[in-house]
């Protein structure tokens, strides 16, 4: 995934000069060496520990020449409250703080960094900066070799941000105001967005009418569909040379950005001029880091950008589509799973998760877009759709979205896709969330979110959390357990 950032994470170790500094030297190097026997993590250890501002600059320096963009700042002992924030402010990239908790001796080897802590976040907030610090960011060696491990996917995804470029092809389809929401909010993020027409596409395609590399991709394709999934050999060569169209222009419009998402008009006037659906197209970009976000939801495709930092996997972008049919439920899910029938819901979109993460996955064609566009005929333009069940195991369903008034908002729900037969089409799930009833009428709908969700594929609503927090998003959304009432949930 050449479109997901690698993460060099260094550590800075700081001593308040009442302290003995060897204290945070030693409890330094044993951090590092924890990270590497425990948690297969290589971790650059600067050698200037900071006791003042000269060290602090000294420090910075050393980690910015060893090509970290990541930094742990270290509290071995008290630590000193400015030189130690103010490494935040000189280092351009995620800082996490944390401090050593005690060992043995308490009498020279004591190093209040418990106390440390506190005075830092306090000077942290003073100056405005930005950090990660863990739910309880003291530790020894092992514990801080876990934070560490548990950061790495989060300053990826901060990282990955500060870069990002959305390639938005538009408009939005008629009546389609859900994938609306200002995007203020993500230039108050620093990501940029470059807004293009349907035309412009469609020029660019045809202008790659003929490229000699269209065979090698649909050579690609074909392996990776087998004999199975490969329903419509013919169409191959349409959907490669819109592959190839795509991939070009990122090269081309990325400007000063390192990474790229997409949010593209798919219908209805799509598959009459390009001759298919993009869906399967779409599919094989996602798994490979480089989300394409249906119907020009942006703020969809920055969800789902986030979402492949964090996990370095493939995501997917679902409608929260129809509810689960009782007959289904009864059958299939009673008595088998621990969920009641409104926890449950059919995740589905046309055909844009990746193959990988479907079971007997085949590019077949758009049900829904065949009866509008050919009369519900022999299937030619809608084809394209990447389509099965998708496969079963643990989810974070979650986004990132804005308010009309331009202000963020999130929600992150971690459940299951259930290994129950769908009988429908599209790639689409059995999804079980914990409490999704509640969650559904109480977040959802009360907070008008729209009606796609990004999808990925393991929990990791504990680094997405970290995450939104960092970005400074007031309101994240949960499903609340039974008993903790939502705010605007009836008592009685």
């Amino acid at each position: 995934m050449n479109n997901i950032p690698e993460v060099k994470l260094g550590v800075i170790a700081v001593s308040r000069d009442c302290f003995v500094i060897s204290l945070s030297e030693c409890r330094r190097s044993a951090v590092v060496a924890k990270c590497k026997q425990e948690c297969g993590i290589e971790v650059f250890e600067a050698k200037t520990t900071v006791e003042n501002e000269k060290d602090m600059l000294q420090a910075v320096e050393e980690v910015k020449a060893a090509g970290c963009n990541t930094l742990l700042v270290f509290l071995g002992n008290f630590g000193p409250e400015t030189p130690e924030t103010l490494i935040a402010k000189n280092f351009d990239g995620p800082v996490m703080y944390a401090a050593a908790a005690e060992e043995g001796d308490l009498i020279q080897g004591r190093g209040d960094a418990y106390c440390g802590m506190l005075n830092c976040s306090y000077n942290l907030g003073l100056r405005k900066l930005k950090a990660v610090i863990p739910e309880y960011p003291v530790g020894t060696a092992s514990d801080i070799a876990g934070m560490i491990a548990e950061f790495i996917p989060v300053a990826r995804a901060i990282i990955g941000l500060a870069s990002l470029k959305v390639i938005a092809f538009g408009p939005r389809p008629q009546d389609f105001f859900a994938c609306n929401a200002p995007i203020k909010g993500l230039y108050d993020l620093g990501i940029e967005i470059e807004e293009n027409s349907e035309l412009d596409l469609l020029m660019a395609y045809r202008q790659h009418a003929g490229d000699k590399r269209i065979q090698s991709i649909v050579e690609d394709m074909a392996a990776e569909l087998g004999m199975e999934g490969n329903q419509y050999p013919d169409l191959l060569p349409r959907m490669a040379q819109y592959e190839l169209t795509l991939m070009d222009w990122t090269d081309a419009h990325k400007g000063a950005r390192k990474y790229v998402a997409f949010a593209n008009k798919c219908w209805p006037a799509f598959p009459v001029e390009f001759g298919f659906e993009p869906c399967y197209v779409n599919s094989r970009l996602a798994s490979r880091g480089v989300p394409v976000a249906c119907e020009v939801d942006i703020y969809g495709a920055v969800s789902e950008y986030i979402g492949a930092c964090v996990t370095k996997d493939a995501v997917t972008l679902l409608d929260i589509n129809n509810s689960v049919p009782k007959e289904m439920f009864e059958n299939d899910i009673k008595n088998k799973y621990d969920y009641t029938l409104k926890d449950t819901f059919m995740g589905f979109h046309c055909g844009n998760t990746p193959f990988c993460k479907l079971s007997k996955g085949a590019v077949k064609y758009q049900l829904i877009q065949n009866r509008l566009l050919e009369d519900g005929g022999q299937p030619d333009i809608t084809r394209g759709t990447l389509e099965g069940d998708i496969l079963p195991g643990e989810i974070t369903f979650f986004r990132l979205h804005a308010n009309a008034d331009a202000s963020l908002q999130a929600y992150i729900a971690q459940g299951e896709v259930l290994p129950v037969p769908t009988q429908s089409f599209g790639g689409i799930g059995v999804f079980a969330i914990p409490q999704m009833g509640r969650f559904y009428r109480h977040v959802l709908i009360e907070k008008r979110y729209p009606h796609h969700g990004a999808i990925a594929f393991g929990h990791v609503g504990k680094a997405l959390f970290t995450v939104m927090n960092y970005l400074g998003v007031d309101d994240i959304a949960f499903n609340q357990p039974q008993g903790m009432l939502y705010k605007t949930e009836n008592p009685f």
